[in-house]
């Protein structure tokens, strides 16, 4: 919980510690771009805040996209703000996005809406996604709803309408695909650990106490038919579950399709790999 305070301190004072040189750096705009600008950036302050202060997984989502965006606007604000503001703005906001981003808030938003006794650990992002497709839906997310407005203000009216349509409409599909890294998780429920994940799994998958023989940090677990591996390519954190009855998966194959894996070893990546298998154990399940 610590690091979630500090996640919502850093954030609630950047518009003291990034307000002045980004000021600044508007001055040079005209009133009407200059005017639409403060209120995108005071509206994602807004939802940024909102998200830290009630964790949910679209908050997550949100942070996602605005935290690093911060960083991308406090690096602008050096071509227009003195030195020192300029230094503050950039300092402050990659803290703050550092706190925001933290595996602590990641498992904050996910326990919000957990059920009696469950605890969810996030699993962590396909290392894959962060090459391009995540770096790229967080810059067109922020440029699809602030470009058309701005040539809106600017009197730019046909270009800024078409963009705003265009642009809203490819943010809003940007984040839904966004929003599948937010939703997977590894649960400790009563009854055992359930895998969710959309991106790999067709259906949630429950693993019942009785048929985990043990769960614990993997160390040279072999590919074999036998092992199901839901790591999507990350191998930090990565946590492997035996079982001593098969059970059955249901590996997405695209968006549609799904084949049937009956696996005795499940290799999971989470961001806290270490507390799950505290809590695992304290759950009577074996942990080695």
């Amino acid at each position: 919980m610590v690091t979630v305070w500090c996640a919502r301190l850093t954030w609630a004072l950047l518009p003291v510690s990034a307000g002045v040189a980004l000021t600044d750096a508007l001055d040079g705009w005209a009133t009407g771009p200059a005017r639409v600008a403060g209120v995108l950036l005071w509206a994602a302050w807004a939802v940024g805040l909102v998200a830290l202060l009630a964790p949910r997984p679209w908050g997550l989502t949100a942070l996602r996209v605005i935290a690093p965006a911060s960083v991308f606007v406090a690096l602008w604000s050096i071509t227009g703000a003195s030195g020192g503001a300029a230094a503050l703005a950039v300092t402050t906001c990659i803290v703050a996005t550092a706190f925001a981003l933290s595996a602590e808030v990641a498992q904050a938003t996910g326990n919000s809406l957990a059920y009696g006794d469950e605890t969810r650990f996030p699993l962590r992002i396909p290392p894959a996604l962060f090459l391009a497709p995540v770096p790229l839906a967080v810059l067109f997310i922020g440029a699809g709803v602030s470009v058309g407005p701005l040539l809106l203000a600017n009197e730019q009216y046909i270009a800024g309408a078409a963009l705003t349509v265009v642009g809203v409409a490819l943010a809003v599909v940007l984040a839904r695909s966004l929003h599948a890294l937010s939703v997977r998780w590894l649960v400790l429920v009563p009854a055992g650990v359930v895998v969710v994940d959309p991106l790999a799994l067709a259906d949630p998958v429950l693993m019942r106490r009785e048929v985990i023989d043990r769960v614990g940090r993997a160390a040279g677990i072999p590919s074999n038919p036998g092992v199901v591996d839901l790591r999507l390519g990350s191998l930090a954190g990565t946590i492997a579950i035996g079982l001593n009855t098969p059970q059955s998966f249901a590996r997405r194959r695209g968006r549609r399709d799904a084949t049937m894996h009956d696996a005795h070893f499940v290799l999971v990546s989470t961001v806290r790999t270490n507390a799950f298998v505290r809590q695992a154990g304290s759950r009577r399940i074996p942990v080695s």
